[in-house]
């Protein structure tokens, strides 16, 4: 009995921890991120485990890259611009670049 409440209990935990990834990664889709990045790999722009690795040492990098979210950036990694989202609150773009941040 006490094996089974001790598994509960660690999934319950995993579950806890698990769940903000899953729920930040399911924000970053509904305000159409995913179309031009990833989790891993390249598309149009960086995948976010690349941004995260930049930047994930920058003490201001979650406001930066908020910022970035909100207006749009260009010239960081190459030629092709990010387009602003209008779609996204500020505390959402700080949500969005706190679990980039993350993702190293």
């Amino acid at each position: 009995m006490k094996r089974v409440l001790f598994v509960l209990a660690a999934l319950a935990g995993f579950t806890a921890v698990s769940t903000p990834v899953h729920a930040n990664e399911a924000l970053a889709k509904s305000k159409n991120c995913m179309a031009c990045h990833t989790v891993d790999k390249k598309l149009v722009g960086p995948s976010y485990k690349d941004v995260a690795a930049k930047f994930s040492k920058d003490a201001g990098a979650a406001d930066m890259l908020a910022g970035k979210i909100m207006k749009g950036s260009s010239g960081t990694w190459g030629a092709v611009p990010m387009p602003p989202n209008a779609n996204v609150s500020e505390a959402e773009a700080k949500t969005l670049a706190t679990w980039i941040l993350s993702l190293k």
